[in-house]
């Protein structure tokens, strides 16, 4: 007979077996038997500071990998405060898993202390959430735990830990990793899509959703070049295909390029490959008519359920984006390609787009963001969060290789350093940048001491305007002379940063951003860089007084 376990060290056992090699955290005493189960195990564990930021690395690790990031966090405070990374999952689709501490078994429904029903207060935002309650049920749970997140359209997996189950022994044998389920497009459905190809005057190819690999995206590639189609991205996930390429059309996000929301509209064939077109890169659901959008519409996606869902697709194909990829290889270009110039005149509009503006004050923030693009390895990490600044990210960086975006389509403040954190952990030798808003910043600033503590030596460019400004952008057009709730009083960021252990910068003029930079990239610690920003400048295109001006007349 086997030698008896308890419930944590079969845990930390289901962990490894699955290939997990880092988990993020916050300390509680409802689970403390899988921590010292997995004080002998090879899995690094990472302490975060708040739940939530320990959630949002584990949420960028799933991103990353294609594995599910784990987060573990104790009851009730615990849960709440992870709610907010789990929300990212859900609405990015990615394979994340939340282990809760609970409370022991024999006070359940009492309202004990700290004590929370999980399955409604998680149910909005995981795939599945359930409770183990005894240790021979663990290997059976995480096994569907890994499945669940990661099957059809990937999310978040919640599973209650009782702390007396973690303690419990048994002599259950552990069960066989988890393996990527792929569902594969139908030679019919490859066969109708290679007539509509045929037919096409005006085609565009849209990629974005979850359980893309470099596979897929070589496969993409492969097919836009056969075909000289032009591929746009969806909202922040603009790494899908290299932006340089002369296919590349550019991202539908907020603040759109008015030439490529013209160029989807008059489309007659989309392609719309792995993504759900929610209302970030629909302009408000206002690019597809719905339910039945102008044009032919062939939506591709992993999951079954969202195909349908809000629009009704002229051919819907149940497929992974790797499995979809290596479908295309079959099809055949038409002897003449009557779009070829539309595309190369779709790639120059993107590039006037993406050509640096002027905006007042003395720092030109997409000036910083074309010499970040012109210097940096194309396998370094953008992170950021929300906000009116990440506008100059996503327009003015070109992106060249996968994985080198991380960024919440949810549109969640905070997520900046904790993403940039478990990138830097997950390759220690890329150069990997967080861009926040002094607002989005603070929402998660006491994660910098995570990185200090953890040697991941990110760093922080704090775009410092002294406001929320996408609130103060909302309440200057819809509310005018009414602000209220919108100003910042912050520290010294740079101070905030040696305070810490790390390196800091102050930039008020554009030309002082290099130095500082190299200098932050040289000390190999965590650095912020403070970049003083005029409140004017609240988007690329429209300063506050014009938005000001406009509301009053």
């Amino acid at each position: 007979m086997a030698n008896p376990r308890t419930g944590g060290q079969v845990l930390a056992d289901a962990l490894h077996q699955n290939a997990v090699t880092r988990a993020f955290c916050v300390p509680g005493e409802s689970y403390l038997a899988l921590l010292d189960a997995l004080y002998d195990s090879p899995i690094a564990v990472t302490t975060f500071r708040q739940e939530g930021g320990a959630a949002m690395a584990a949420e960028a690790w799933g991103k990353l990998t294609g594995r599910p990031g784990i987060v573990m966090a104790t009851r009730g405070p615990g849960a709440t405060n992870a709610s907010a990374g789990l929300h990212v999952g859900r609405q990015d689709s990615t394979p994340m898993i939340l282990l809760l501490g609970q409370v022991g078994r024999g006070m359940r429904e009492r309202e004990a202390f700290q004590e929370i029903n999980l399955k409604p207060f998680f149910g909005e935002v995981a795939k599945w959430v359930a409770e183990i309650d005894r240790a021979d049920r663990i290997p059976e749970f995480i096994s569907r735990a890994f499945h669940e997140a990661t099957s059809g359209r990937p999310g978040p997996v919640v599973l209650g830990l009782p702390e007396d189950m973690l303690r419990d022994g048994t002599t259950v044998a552990d069960a066989e990793p988890w393996v990527q389920v792929e569902t594969y497009p139908g030679l019919n459905q490859m066969a109708q899509l290679q007539k509509m190809l045929w037919r096409a005057e005006r085609p565009l190819v849209i990629l974005g959703g979850p359980r893309w690999t470099g596979t897929a995206i070589a496969g993409m590639r492969r097919f836009a070049e056969r075909f000289a189609l032009p591929v746009a991205c969806s909202f922040r996930r603009q790494t899908l295909f290299d932006n340089e390429h002369p296919n590349y059309a550019g991202d539908l996000g907020v603040g759109v390029n008015p030439a490529l929301a013209a160029r989807l509209r008059d489309a007659d064939l989309v392609l719309l490959v792995g993504g759900r077109m929610s209302e970030m890169p629909s302009a408000g659901y206002g690019h597809l008519a719905i339910p039945e959008p102008a044009q032919t519409l062939v939506h591709i996606y992993p999951g079954a359920e969202e195909l349908g869902r809000v629009y009704r697709p002229s051919l819907a194909i149940h497929a992974s984006p790797t499995a979809f990829a290596a479908a295309l290889e079959a099809l055949e270009p038409p002897t003449r390609v009557p779009w070829h110039a539309e595309t190369e005149t779709a790639h120059q509009a993107y590039r006037i787009w993406s050509t640096p503006v002027t905006n007042p004050g003395p720092v030109q923030l997409s000036e910083i963001m074309g010499w970040l693009r012109e210097r940096l390895p194309d396998d370094a990490v953008l992170c950021n969060g929300a906000g009116n600044y990440s506008a100059w990210l996503h327009r003015f960086f070109r992106y060249r290789r996968p994985g080198t975006q991380l960024a919440p389509t949810s549109g969640s403040m905070g997520y900046g350093l904790p993403a940039a954190i478990a990138a830097k952990l997950e390759n220690p030798r890329r150069i990997v940048v967080a861009l926040a808003g002094d607002g989005c910043f603070q929402m998660t600033s006491q994660e910098f001491a995570t990185a200090v503590q953890e040697n991941a030596a990110v760093i922080a460019v704090v775009i410092n305007n002294g406001i929320h400004g996408t609130i103060r952008m909302h309440q200057e057009r819809d509310y005018p002379n009414r602000i209220i709730a919108s100003d910042l009083v912050n520290p010294d960021f740079a101070a905030l940063a040696r305070a810490s252990g790390g390196h800091g910068e102050t930039v008020t003029r554009t030309e002082d951003f290099a130095a500082a930079f190299n200098n932050a990239l040289h000390a190999g610690k965590p650095a912020i860089i403070d970049v003083k920003f005029d409140p004017e400048a609240l988007t690329p295109t429209r300063t506050l007084s014009d938005i000001r001006g406009a509301a009053r007349s």
